[in-house]
């Protein structure tokens, strides 16, 4: 009995270490070379705009007393999720782009999922975070600045980073519980959990479940407090007696709104999407706009549309210019 349970583990352990010291080897975009060198263009160009979109949004905020409030509290932690979630990915499918061998190591593998999953989840329940604020905000606006302290505005947004990591580290385990034996070749330009599931040799069934029940619960989590605080804010805006207000109200919203729509809707698209062979090149074109595009549209909605942040980018400019000029 004591040699058959010595023996199962150390076929275990084989398995172990057999996973993990393959090396994945990312297909990308090779099916299409002609487009390598051109999305290598597109792609650099898109981070580059991404990486000083949400720095800005983040120094713009820090340095202007006026935009040291909740709201841009949130705001500029927002930027840092979108920063380090298309650094977590992006460089990797650049450097594919460029190479003959497009390979990463299992932990490197690992380490890009379970980071990747930890920022989706977090800036999920951030976004839900943001239209609590703005539901205060909205609809009591007096007690705005005590409601929303800097106590419970830390504790929320630790909440949020928190919440994340730990989901994503089950998920994760749940991976690493798995051995791969088969084919090293991820069809996908990065470490998503479907890409890595499709390459085990062990029973997924309990990495399935698991990232099942974490996605689904956060999915309608994060949705039900949005849309629960955005039914009070509707009503609340209904009532108001002025046209002025309604609009006023509405406008503090409409960067919110369109940033939640935009990240719940390719999340939804996403989990809708089958993994057979046929969609996945529409796979990696929603990934692409999910962890590329959207962490670069995030600054230029809030920028675009909020007349106090161009206000104080305005007026860092022009300090700027004038301390260069004395």
């Amino acid at each position: 009995m004591n040699s058959l349970i010595f023996s199962g583990r150390n076929h275990m352990t084989d398995e172990g270490n057999q996973s993990a010291g393959i090396t994945f080897v990312h297909l990308g975009f090779s099916e299409h070379p002609p487009l390598q060198a051109p999305l290598f263009l597109v792609f650099s160009a898109i981070y580059t705009v991404t990486v000083l979109g949400n720095l800005g949004m983040i120094v713009i905020i820090r340095v202007s007393p006026t935009l040291h409030t909740p709201m841009y509290f949130f705001l500029s932690n927002l930027s840092f999720l979108d920063f380090c979630y298309s650094s977590a990915l992006t460089p990797k499918l650049l450097e594919i782009l460029v190479v003959d061998t497009k390979t990463i190591s299992y932990m490197g593998c690992m380490m890009q999922f379970f980071f990747g999953c930890s920022l989706v989840i977090t800036e999920m329940f951030m976004l839900a975070v943001m239209a609590y604020d703005r539901l205060v905000a909205v609809c009591n606006p007096l007690l705005y600045t005590v409601a929303m302290s800097r106590k419970l505005c830390a504790l929320l947004v630790a909440a949020s980073y928190t919440w994340g990591g730990m989901c994503s580290l089950t998920i994760t385990y749940s991976l690493l519980g798995l051995f791969f034996c088969g084919s090293n070749t991820i069809n996908h330009f990065g470490c998503g959990y479907s890409a890595i599931l499709s390459l085990a040799c062990s029973d997924p069934y309990f990495s399935q479940m698991m990232c099942f029940i974490i996605s689904t619960f956060n999915e309608a989590c994060s949705l039900l407090i949005i849309l629960s605080s955005y039914v009070f804010i509707v009503v609340t805006i209904v009532k108001m007696p002025s046209t002025g207000e309604r609009q006023k109200a509405f406008s503090t919203c409409a960067s919110h709104l369109t940033a939640i729509t935009i990240f719940h809707g390719t999340i939804l698209l996403l989990y809708c999407l089958p993994t057979s062979i046929s969609s996945w090149l529409l796979i990696k074109v929603a990934t692409v706009f999910y962890t590329i595009v959207i962490p670069m549209l995030n600054p230029l909605i809030y920028s675009l549309r909020n007349n106090d942040v161009k206000e104080a980018a305005r007026r860092l400019i022009n300090t700027k210019l004038f301390s260069h000029a004395m």
